[in-house]
């Protein structure tokens, strides 16, 4: 097998450097991944695809040579394989040729027409060609070890398999820094996005959001940028939540450089991840095509500030697209930051949410058909709340949480006796939803 013009000993060696995996085959873990994650990825990559190192290296090679989300790339890989796809490259095929074989194997594929591809493979080819380099397919690789970052493969366990909904814009790989539990946590994910000249409304929305998000075990995944993106991650990672960040260029160069600590903090914590290799600058090409990585990766995306034009809306119109849950967090309607979230709401059918229990209801957690027993200020009434009995709903009902009242006030107000009233206070009190002062009795706050 060569690849590239390298041997199998040169392939495997430079694999074996960004793909962890049980020591058996041979491959060393990231330097950047814990001993606790290390032992989890063994196990979960043992019967991955590791057997074949040159399908690896030809999808390593692949990220460097096709912009992200090219679907002729996506069509050609998936039809041929990766290895077979890159020899045609490197072998100069005529389109006419690839086109026929794509022809041969499609069969056995259900994603693309190869009959229809053959006006874009010419222009494919012509994009590809220029930018064949074993040299620089080995800088990354070996960048890539030096910074402690993996690749993952779709075939791997850890891979986010809802991104296969894009289909053949769907990326031919993944690189990544982190923690795998960030990894597997995509799973139960919700995008927070916005823009980057937020204002402290929109901050402190996002900050709300992703404490409250993380509080009920859900992922924040956003793109570390300047504003919306970069309160949602500190926010998640304050509360001791996981934080996941898709990048428009290599997870080796941080961007922007001035979220170098908070990107840092992120791989400690969560996971970076990127399809393009290390090495790699973003470009604003790179930006938009991260942006359906954020919505497909995510169970659902929430904006939370965005202006008319914000690239944000972006992020939205990928996971609408996708048909994933999207929410818009309202604002003034004197406040052009908040433009692009009220046209979501008016044009795309966006859903106004304004908590992050409503957030988290569009995936479905937190929906509850029982009574909710919530307190006049919109919090808990206190422990137990939804286990009450009727009459405890009721005597809860009458009470205020800033004016005391008696217990004849109360029997009044709920419909109960004297006796049911004082009976049932008894019981808030000792469960601490209620509080009695000189001049009768309020809610707990």
């Amino acid at each position: 097998m060569t690849l590239f013009g390298l041997d199998e000993a040169v392939v495997t060696s430079l694999i074996a450097g960004v793909r962890p995996a049980a020591a058996a085959s041979g491959v060393v873990q990231p330097t950047d991944v814990r001993p606790a994650d290390a032992q989890l990825i063994e196990g979960q990559l043992a019967d991955a695809q590791l057997a074949d190192p040159g399908e690896a290296f030809a999808r390593a090679a692949w990220t460097t040579i096709a912009e992200p989300g090219d679907g002729v790339a996506g069509t050609v890989v998936g039809l041929l394989g990766a290895a077979a796809a890159l020899r045609s490259v490197v072998e100069a095929w005529p389109p006419d040729r690839l086109a026929g074989t794509l022809t041969d194997s499609s069969d056995e594929y259900e994603e693309g027409d190869p009959a229809g591809l053959r006006p874009e493979l010419e222009q494919a080819l012509a994009r590809w060609r220029p930018r064949l380099s074993s040299t620089e397919v080995i800088r990354s690789l070996q960048q890539a070890r030096r910074t402690g970052t993996a690749l993952l493969l779709p075939r791997d366990p850890l891979w986010p398999a809802a991104v296969s909904d894009l289909g053949r814009h769907a990326p031919l790989a993944l690189w990544w820094r982190g923690r795998s539990e960030a990894l597997a946590a995509l799973g139960h994910s919700i995008a927070l996005v916005g823009a980057r000249a937020a204002t402290g409304y929109g901050e402190h929305v996002a900050m709300e959001a992703a404490a409250g998000l993380v509080d009920r075990g859900l992922a924040i995944v956003s793109g570390a940028a300047y504003g919306i993106d970069g309160m949602a991650h500190r926010s998640a990672l304050a509360s001791n939540g996981t934080t996941v960040a898709f990048l428009a260029g290599g997870v080796d160069r941080f961007y922007p450089s001035g979220h170098d600590a908070l990107l840092t903090r992120i791989v400690e914590a969560g996971a970076v991840l990127s399809e393009l290799p290390c090495g790699a600058p973003p470009t604003k090409w790179r930006f938009l095509q991260r942006n359906r990585l954020i919505a497909a990766a995510s169970g659902a995306t929430v904006v939370l500030e965005a202006g008319w034009r914000s690239g944000s809306l972006n992020t939205a119109g990928h996971a609408a697209a996708l048909g994933r849950p999207l929410g818009a967090v309202p604002g003034p309607v004197t406040s052009p930051t908040s433009a692009g979230c009220h046209r979501l709401l008016r044009d795309y059918d966006a859903i106004c949410v304004t908590t992050a229990a409503e957030m988290a209801e569009l995936i479905g957690v937190g929906v509850d058909l029982e009574l909710d027993l919530t307190g006049a200020d919109g919090r808990d009434g206190g422990k137990g709340a939804r286990e009450r009995t009727s009459d405890q709903v009721r005597v809860f009902d009458a009470l205020s949480v800033r004016a005391p009242r008696v217990p004849a006030e109360i029997a009044r107000r709920s419909g109960l006796s004297t006796t049911t009233v004082l009976g049932v206070l008894g019981t808030l009190d000792l469960e601490g939803s209620v509080r009695e002062r000189a001049t009768g009795w309020v809610r707990v706050t």
